[in-house]
């Protein structure tokens, strides 16, 4: 005997209210047909089971002679011939529309389901978990680990997940496979880098900078330092920062169009052996509708200006607020940096500055974990004041919503680090404060690129090992104690007693209600997930060629792991039909832009590659001198180092002590910092300019040439593949004949 979803609910007094109110909620699916099965353990367990007619109004809402092809409710429209998927596919459609029923239906209270849940009166409701063979090959070839590197049983998760769940796993299929080659085309850059470590004329002059003495990086208890003290720091910067990063910038920014363009095609052979490519969801959610209530009108299209405008304000609020956490992120670093400088460990006061950031990333990491449970009800509050006509749209609405506010999340940190630290200080006598006191975080003078390579390798591994451990172990750990709770010990039997037979609906629904419970957005999860990590692996690879690496590495585990919650762990998910991921896409193309506008500007604004060139061919021996065995990077770091007096430093600082191998008779008049500026008046220099024109040429340059490759990839790769034309163009000829 088969269930199309059951109801829990507690045992409740007889007389009570919310007994009465189950009790009308029953009656009303007993006047539509409905079948109710009861059967009482620690709770009520209520099977329903909906009448046929309802499906076979849903067949003749929808079999018309011009969408036959996509029905889903007559045989023509189920792709595969035997009788066996049919009863899949036909399984996934009586769920899907009793859960619409379940979700619709009005008490004479005039409340529904979800206004009974919220008020105690159902625990919850679901569809079963089947025994079935499509759930056996599920068990066997696709939630399991050792099956980690075969290909995924699409036809078997749509038959048993429905079309949505399905097309999300193709999605990340496809993601994965072909990250696997922008992974590779990162690790061959890296590798590069390090091939070049020691060989960079650049890292040669900071290693024998002994005589080039730093202005100190605080204002009390710090000395002038040696430029060479920082030589391994150098190296490490030379091979993230180096030519290769400009060639991997250009392939991301191509791959991630190629990467969508192919997803399009993939996606369309995919749907269209379904019968699907054009399915229309406003017309199946309108049959739904009828099939509830023939008298009910539909929901009209509104848009209201004023509501808009609110909408759009409490969003900049919101946004607002995120930028207001990386400033606090900045003025900890700040802080930490100035405590660390004044400790009396030595390792700490050397690199007070890498300490300070590593653990601003830790903070960055635990203030997003925070920051994305507020933002989601943020989100889900602004989409229940738009009152969106339709769920699909609400979906949408939250979509745009939650990434946005995930975006500043992630990313304003490292905005920051990228294009402002270092930028925004000041200069030595004229130092930017907090609270005028705290000095600004400085750069290192072989550049910050280091210090956004620190932050994103810092986040991109504990959001991929700690969040997908807890995403695994706390469903795992709840539906093990749920079922060592729920499962009484067997009542000793008396001699000559017979054992009550037991229902054996029972076992199953009783084991169904312990998984883990899941609702409308559990997919929704894991898209985001996904989704902001694309953002990682290609707005900022320019400054992190390993995010590509990271996350293959990943996805490998994330299908598995999505798998095994799926089938294990979780109840079923109601399925949904779909023939796209819907307006995800579009948030794919928009990151799309954003990653050829952001690696563009770490080229050329934190990256040292604009100044290098510039110097190279305007300013180096190179230039002045027809000589030909000399590296044109050739004093390139004295050349970036300004002059400062020390008699000029504000009163606030300290006079620093001098470094331990000073002479004691031996004074300093100057120090050096990063910066292009005269030594008379501090104002900028020529040279300062020459590269700020520089870096804007480039970025221009750089930004158009890669969207023009995206537009020409765009247009060189068709959306629908030729066979999926030429199918739908038989179709219509028989349809004509």
């Amino acid at each position: 005997e088969k269930w199309d979803f059951v109801l829990v609910s507690d045992i409740h007094e007889m007389g009570s209210e919310k007994e009465i109110k189950r009790k009308k909620f029953l009656d009303e699916l007993n006047k539509k047909g409905f079948t109710i099965k009861k059967i009482e353990d620690e709770h009520l367990f209520y099977g329903v089971h909906a009448p046929q007619h309802i499906f076979r109004k849903y067949q003749c809402l929808l079999m018309n002679p011009d969408n036959r092809v996509q029905t889903p409710g007559g045989r023509q429209s189920i792709p595969a011939t035997t009788r066996t998927v049919f009863n899949y596919i036909f399984s996934l459609l009586r769920i899907r529309i009793v859960h619409y029923i379940l979700q619709n239906t009005v008490t004479p209270d005039f409340e529904k389901l979800p206004d009974l849940m919220k008020k105690k009166v159902f625990k919850a409701a679901f569809p079963l978990h089947e025994k079935e063979e499509v759930n056996e090959i599920l068990k066997d070839s696709w939630a399991s680990w050792r099956h980690m590197c075969r290909e995924q049983p699409i036809t078997s998760i749509r038959e048993y997940f429905g079309e949505k769940v399905a097309l999300y796993f193709v999605w990340l299929g496809w993601y994965t496979y072909l990250l696997g080659f922008a992974a590779v085309a990162g690790l061959l850059v890296f590798v590069a880098g390090i091939s070049v470590f020691n060989s960079s004329q650049v890292s040669k002059e900071i290693c024998e900078a002994n005589t080039t003495y730093m202005c100190p990086l605080c204002d009390q208890n710090c000395p002038y330092w040696s430029l060479s003290d920082t030589c391994t720091y150098a190296k490490i910067t030379h091979m993230i920062d180096n030519e290769g990063t400009v060639i991997f910038a250009m392939f991301m920014a191509i791959w991630a169009t190629v990467f969508l363009e192919l997803w399009k095609r993939k996606r369309a052979t995919v749907v269209t052996s379904w019968n699907l490519y054009g399915w229309d969801e406003e017309e199946e959610e309108l049959a739904v509708q009828l099939i509830n209530n023939l008298q009910q009108e539909p929901q009209r299209y509104q848009h209201s200006y004023f509501c808009s405008t609110i909408i759009l304000l409490l969003v900049l609020l919101m946004i607002m607020v995120l930028i207001g956490i990386t400033h606090a992120l900045v003025i900890f670093r700040v802080i930490a940096t100035a405590l660390f400088s004044q400790s009396n460990l030595e390792f700490l006061r050397e690199q007070a500055n890498t300490v300070a950031m590593m653990l601003g990333a830790v903070l960055h990491y635990i203030t997003i974990v925070i920051m994305t449970k507020i933002n989601k009800r943020v989100a889900l509050f602004l989409c229940d004041l738009e009152k969106p006509r339709s769920f699909s749209q609400k979906e949408n609405n939250f979509i745009v919503k939650i990434f946005t506010f995930q975006f500043f999340t992630h990313f304003s940190s490292l905005i920051y680090i990228a294009f402002f630290l270092g930028r925004i200080n000041g200069y030595p006598g004229h130092y930017v404060r907090i609270a005028g006191q705290w000095r600004l975080e400085e750069c290192h003078p072989s550049g910050c690129i280091t210090d956004l390579f620190i932050q994103m390798a810092i986040i991109m591994l504990l959001k991929q090992t700690i969040s997908n451990l807890t995403e695994y172990l706390i469903p795992w750990t709840r539906h093990k104690l749920q079922k060592k709770h729920k499962h009484p010990k067997k009542r000793n039997m008396m001699l000559g007693e017979e054992e009550e037979a037991e229902d054996p609906c029972k076992r199953q629904w009783l084991s169904n209600y312990e998984r883990n419970e899941v609702n409308v957005f559990s997919l929704f999860n894991e898209y985001l997930e996904m989704v902001i990590q694309y953002s990682f692996t290609t707005i900022f690879v320019a400054a992190f060629p390993l995010a590509p690496l990271l996350a293959f590495i990943n996805n490998l585990f994330e299908i598995r792991l999505d798998a095994i919650k799926m089938r294990h762990l979780n109840r079923r998910m109601v399925p949904r039909k779909a023939n796209d991921i819907g307006i995800w896409l579009q948030v794919l193309e928009a990151i799309g832009i954003l990653a050829v506008i952001g690696n563009g500007l770490v080229i050329a604004i934190t990256s040292d590659f604009i100044p290098l060139l510039v110097y190279k061919y305007t300013y180096s021996p190179c230039m002045r001198e027809n000589s030909t065995g000399i590296d044109c990077s050739t004093g390139y770091i004295n050349h970036s180092l300004s002059v400062f007096r020390i008699q000029d430093f504000e009163p606030q600082t300290e006079v620093p002590r001098m470094l331990p191998h000073f002479n004691g008779n031996t004074t300093l008049d100057e120090c050096r910092y990063r910066d292009y500026r005269n030594a008379d008046d501090y104002s900028y220099t020529v040279q300062f300019w020459h590269i700020f024109a520089a870096r804007l040429a480039f970025l221009i340059l750089f930004e158009h040439v890669a969207l023009c490759v995206k537009l020409i990839a765009a247009w060189y790769i068709p959306d629908v593949p030729q066979a999926v034309k030429n199918k739908f163009l038989i179709d219509k000829r028989d349809v004509l004949r």
